[in-house]
């Protein structure tokens, strides 16, 4: 993922996103967003471009993913 998130598929990046913060709050729109448990960013969206995961987004979401790892210990 971390050496080339332009190549992670839209529901890979989901089940990712859905182990570590739960269900999205909201899918079935262009978008699923998830709850963080912090205020402000990094946030988490992923968007399905042709069964893809935009890059940036999934580059947001590692950053989110290091930073719950961090507030965890």
């Amino acid at each position: 993922m971390r050496t080339a998130p332009q190549n992670i598929r839209f529901s890979d990046a989901v089940k990712v996103a859905c182990h570590y913060f739960g269900e999205p709050r909201q899918k079935g729109t262009s978008h699923c967003v998830w709850k963080m448990p912090w205020p402000g960013d990094p946030r988490v969206n992923l968007q399905n471009k042709n069964g893809m995961a935009k890059a940036y987004q999934v580059r947001q979401l590692l950053e989110a993913i290091g930073l719950h790892a961090e507030r965890r210990k």
